[in-house]
Order: C-alpha cells, then sequence, then structure tokens
C-alpha cells in the first residue's frame, strides 16, 4: 500500500472512530445516524464511506458470532442469516453492505427487503431446529428520528439476543474497528462477495418476505390464544367465544402507518381474519409524514381518522399508531363518556393489556397462584395493584426490552407462568410465546376484554376483573371501553416523552450523580416528610437499583445503581407503595429520563388527586438531579 493510500486509511478510521463515538450501543439496539450529511431528520437515502464501513463491521462481527456457534454446539452447514429493514431511507444501503460482507464471510443469507421486526424475529424463530446456526440482523432505529439507523440481532428465539451476548459483539465489533487496517479490510470484503450468490440473495427477496409474512401470521394466532393450561379447558374455546362477540357487537379498528415497516406486513390481514373492520391511513411504506416516535402529537392524526371512521360506522372504537419498525404502538379510543375520540397513555394502554391477559389465564382455568407480570422499572405501581387482584406477582428489570425478556425466561426456568412482560413506560406490550413488544396484541388485548364476554354462566373477561378488584359497581351489561378503563387502579405517571421526562445532565458518570442526589434528597425529605405525610399519606421510603434483570431493593447508597435505574418508591402506613420517582439515563438517546408515578390520595377524586401528586414530585425530582448535576460539575 502506498503512503497516500496509508494516509488515506488512517483518516478513514479517525473519521470511523468519531462516529462510532457518536453512536450508542447497547443490548436494545445499535444506533447513531447514518444519512449523508450528518442531519438528524435528514430524509437522505445515501451513507458515506464512514457509515458503509460501520455497517460492514457490524455484518462481519455478526457473522463471526453464528460461525461460533457452529463450533460450539450447532454443527451444520453453513450459518443462515434472515435480513430485513425498516422504511428508513437509508434501509436499503446498509443492507447492500452488510448482505456482500455476510455472504463474504461464509454466511448464507435470505434478504426479505422491509419487514416489522416482529416478523423477522416470528421468521426466525420458525426456523428453530434447523441444522447450523440461524440468526437474523434487523436494520432500524427503532422510534429514533428518521436520520437516524442501526442494527438489532437475534437468533432462534423470538427475540434480540440477550444482553451478555450483545456485550460479546459489542466488545468484538470495537476491537475490530480499532484495529489500524480494519477500514480497507472491511471495504474488500464489501466487494468481495461471490456475484452469482449475491444476485440469488437479491433475486429472492420477493419468496422470502412470502415466508416471513407466512411464519408471522402462524405465530400471530398462537401468540393470541395460547392456554397456558390446555388440561384446564371444558367445553368453550377462546377464539371461539371471541369470534362470536365480534359478530354480537362488531368491532372496527384504524391504523395511522405513518410509512412505516407495517405498512407491508400482516395487520389487515390478520385482523380481517378475525372478523374485525381495518381502515388505515398513511399507507405508503417510507413516507413518514409526522415524528415517528408514536406518542403526544404523533397520535393525533389517528385519533382524528378513528373520529371520521366512527361517525360512518360505530364499530370503529379503537385505533393505534405504530413506529417506524412497528414493535411497538400505542393507542387511541373512542370514548363513550366523551362521545369524541382521545389518546391513551402509554401506562393506561400496558395496564389494560395485562388486565386482558391476566383474565385469559384465569378464564382458560390456570392456577395463578405462580403467575407473572415482568415489567421494567418505570412501569407504574399500578401494574402491582392489577397483579394482586388475580394473584400474580410482578418483577422488574432495568429499561431495555433484552432485560425484560430475559428475566421473564429466568422466571419461566423456575416454574412462573410469564403470560405478560413488557415496558409498561413505553406502552410496549409482549404476550408470550412472543419475545418482542407487538401493537397486534395489545390491540387483541383490548378486544378480547371487549368481546369475550359472559357465556353460559361463564364470566368474561372484564366481568372476571370487575369481580377480583371488587369493582362490581361497574357491572352493566353493555359496558364499553370508557367503562374497562374507568375500573383501572387510579394512578398517574409521567409520560416517558414529555417535556418534563427529559434532562440533559452534564455528569458522565452517572454513579456519582446519584451519590450526590442522594444527600440532596435526604435533606429534603426532612425538610418535606411531614407536608408529604399530611398531604398524600406518604410516610417513609425505599430506594432499588435495576441493572440489567437484577433488582436490589433497600440500597444504602444510591450510586449502587450506576448507569442502570435508581427508584425510590414512597410507602404509606402499612408499607405499601402510593409513589414513585425513578430516573436513569437513556440507553438508545442522549437524554436523562426522569419519572414520578403516584395513586389518588383517599377522600379526594381519584384521577385529579394522581395527577396532583405526580406534578408535584416529577418537579421536586428535577430540582433534585439538577442540583445534583450541578455539584458534580463544579467538582
Amino acid at each position: 500500500m502506498g503512503e497516500a493510500a496509508i494516509l488515506t486509511q488512517m483518516v478513514l478510521q479517525d473519521e470511523v472512530r468519531e462516529a462510532l463515538s457518536g453512536m450508542i450501543l447497547s443490548p436494545s439496539g445499535w444506533r447513531g445516524i447514518f444519512a449523508a450529511g450528518g442531519g438528524e431528520e435528514s430524509r437522505a437515502g445515501e451513507i458515506d464511506e464512514t457509515r458503509r464501513i460501520i455497517a460492514a463491521g457490524a455484518a462481519m462481527i455478526f457473522a463471526r458470532y453464528l460461525h461460533g456457534l457452529n463450533t460450539q454446539n450447532q454443527p451444520g452447514g453453513e450459518p443462515l442469516v434472515l435480513a430485513g429493514s425498516d422504511t428508513r431511507p437509508t434501509g436499503k444501503a446498509i443492507a447492500d453492505i452488510m448482505i456482500p460482507v455476510l455472504l463474504a464471510r461464509g454466511c448464507r443469507v435470505r434478504y426479505a427487503g422491509v419487514v416489522a421486526a416482529p416478523e423477522i424475529m416470528a421468521w426466525a424463530k420458525s426456523l428453530n431446529g434447523a441444522p447450523g446456526s440461524t440468526g437474523f440482523v434487523y436494520i432500524s432505529a427503532s422510534h429514533n428520528p428518521i436520520g437516524h439507523n442501526g442494527f438489532k440481532f437475534g437468533l432462534t428465539d423470538g427475540g434480540v439476543l440477550p444482553a451478555e451476548e450483545t456485550l460479546k459483539l459489542i466488545a468484538g465489533f470495537r476491537s475490530l474497528m480499532a484495529e489500524p487496517d480494519s477500514p480497507a479490510r472491511l471495504e474488500k470484503l464489501i466487494t468481495g462477495a461471490d456475484s452469482a450468490a449475491l444476485r440469488e440473495t437479491l433475486s429472492a427477496e420477493t419468496a422470502a418476505k412470502k415466508e416471513a409474512r407466512k411464519a408471522y401470521f402462524s405465530f400471530s394466532a398462537e401468540v393470541a390464544w395460547e392456554q397456558n393450561d390446555r388440561a384446564s379447558l371444558k367445553s368453550e374455546n377462546i377464539a371461539d367465544v371471541f369470534r362470536r362477540g365480534i359478530e354480537e357487537r362488531p368491532l372496527g379498528v384504524c391504523c395511522d402507518f405513518n410509512g412505516s415497516a407495517r405498512c407491508v406486513s400482516i395487520d389487515r390481514d390478520f385482523f380481517g381474519g378475525l372478523g374485525i373492520q381495518f381502515a388505515a391511513i398513511n399507507e405508503e411504506p417510507g413516507r413518514i409524514v409526522h415524528r415517528i416516535v408514536p406518542e403526544g402529537e404523533s397520535l393525533d392524526p389517528c385519533r382524528l381518522f378513528l373520529e371520521e371512521q366512527h361517525h360512518r360506522n360505530p364499530a370503529f372504537i379503537l385505533g393505534y399508531v405504530p413506529d417506524c419498525d412497528g414493535d411497538r404502538g400505542n393507542l387511541v379510543i373512542w370514548d363513550e363518556t366523551l362521545q369524541r375520540a382521545r389518546t391513551l397513555e402509554a401506562q393506561e394502554v400496558f395496564a389494560l393489556a395485562c388486565i386482558a391477559e391476566l383474565a385469559h389465564l384465569a378464564w382458560a382455568g390456570n392456577a395463578l397462584s405462580k403467575a407473572a407480570v415482568v415489567v421494567n422499572d418505570p412501569t407504574s405501581l399500578r401494574i402491582d395493584r392489577i397483579a394482586k387482584a388475580f394473584g400474580a406477582s410482578v418483577f422488574r428489570a432495568e429499561t431495555g426490552e433484552a432485560n425484560v425478556v430475559g428475566l421473564a425466561r429466568r422466571l419461566r426456568e423456575k416454574g412462573y407462568t410469564v403470560r405478560i412482560l413488557g415496558e409498561g413506560s413505553a406502552g410496549g406490550t409482549i404476550t408470550h410465546p412472543s419475545a418482542v413488544r407487538d401493537p397486534l396484541h395489545t390491540v387483541l388485548a383490548l378486544a378480547k376484554l371487549l368481546s369475550v364476554r359472559t357465556i353460559n354462566s361463564k364470566p368474561g373477561l372484564f366481568e372476571l376483573w370487575r369481580g377480583r378488584s371488587g369493582r362490581t359497581e361497574l357491572c352493566r351489561p353493555g359496558f364499553g371501553l370508557a367503562d374497562v378503563i374507568a375500573s383501572l387502579p387510579p394512578f398517574a405517571a409521567t409520560s416517558a416523552y414529555s417535556p418534563e421526562a427529559l434532562l440533559q445532565v452534564a455528569a458522565a458518570d452517572h454513579g456519582k450523580l446519584k451519590d450526590r442526589y442522594q444527600h440532596i434528597f435526604l435533606r429534603e425529605w426532612e425538610e418535606r416528610k411531614d407536608q408529604l405525610k399530611a398531604r398524600y399519606g406518604i410516610h417513609n421510603w425505599e430506594a432499588a437499583a435495576y441493572n440489567g434483570m437484577e433488582e436490589r431493593r433497600n440500597i444504602a447508597r444510591f450510586g449502587e445503581a450506576g448507569k442502570g435505574g435508581l427508584k425510590i418508591c414512597f410507602l404509606d402506613t402499612g408499607g405499601t407503595a402510593v409513589a414513585s420517582i425513578w430516573m436513569r439515563g437513556s440507553a438508545t438517546e442522549p437524554v436523562f429520563r426522569i419519572m414520578a408515578d403516584a395513586e389518588g390520595a383517599k377522600g379526594e377524586p381519584p384521577a385529579s388527586s394522581a395527577r396532583h401528586i405526580e406534578r408535584d414530585l416529577i418537579d421536586w425530582q428535577r430540582r433534585m438531579i439538577m442540583e445534583a448535576d450541578n455539584q458534580v460539575k463544579n467538582e
């Protein structure tokens, strides 16, 4: 290599190093700005040489990982990689880099083009047990802005790689990218794939997409009606009862696809097959017309569309908005009390799904004494009240889908039934045996609450919940969505994407930040404890740290949480948690997230009381954290 070429490689490696410093590599996904020009909101489809090298390095390290699995415990042929992307403009350009590298590194590749995240994972799961190692690489940055992109990796268990395996990939990737000759080596791999194999892979895209859709459709039906204890069933099948309910009380669902990967997925066919009427807007793949994250104002187009559909056909009472990769979606509803459509908060959505799926277990005759709900650390305490009504337990892991899924798997190995899990703070519902969030099953959970009603003296799902929660005053036969929502335990939680929930902190060492915060909190507690007792019935507190799948309660030093979640639960006189405040630096975005959660005070209107307490607590939390950050900054 000549001197000029060496100099060029050195410059490129410096640029790669700088680009990597701006990326977030975590078990939840590898994400950064990929669009040429470096703009977060750029709609450019091209990527520069630096991002080409990064994409090639990610492909190479995953190929190496799969070959390692073949050597260790899965003898067979060449590893198989399933590949696909969401609808971001840079997805195709990244795939055009990764596929040749995977082929050049001795992998077979099936490329399905645009697929939803749950779709590619169901496709991979359908190949579980095949000879050799099989995995998937999914090109997506989930809910990040359109100029971002990234990667998710997994095998055939239906979800992303566990955190400990992803950390191995990250370490290998960083090591590879630090090698002096890595840009030159990776560039050779990009152009070194067998041309015939590459043509064959790309020409089979339509067939691969068809296979992915088929696997996803079949798996979605399995998830929807899974019976954890089939032997306990007597005569009724919940799927049949559901369909009869839909015939008696027609149900319509609408969707704002917002140009996401779900535009070309199974949604319309899946709901239509259940007898649910379906309507949609923004169905053109890649035509992303508003902010990707399905929160706040991003739900307004769907809300307005639902109102329009409902006025034409009163059966339409539900709507959903997915993010770009289609693994989460928040809801809008027709509220018959208000006579208008409105959005549901993410925490409400998850709570309703929990009621539906725990009631599903009870309806099917399962014993719930060892049933569990697994959630992330900022999920509202409302879930604890719901689980208690059914006799189930709640377990919490650090924020991150891989952590929640991993903890659920660990609990199942211990004999727990974990039908539902997810990140309640983002409305992300995961219904076993799925291991990924899926808006289809979120919508279906609410549909089951409305449609599986009392038949032949056997209580329906909502009737089961009303009885167990003691809310028998809501027992009118013609109940609707407003009644279901009114039955929720009265909690208010800070929305994960509201301005109040987002902070920019200077402290890079979050353990030190939390240590400083502890001194401030203890001082403030002494000053406010009498007021908190008198106003909100708060008598004590307990701090907990969340790191990966581990929860450590009653910690003595807040800094033990490190970069993980720190939650302070406020307790009443009986030791029951009635409110909480929480903090954690995001692993996928450059922000520091905070949250407050509160139950309505006794003797006051529950909803307004809960929101008043939450507002007070979130303001207090912001002030304490910013004071702690200033202390760290000035040291």
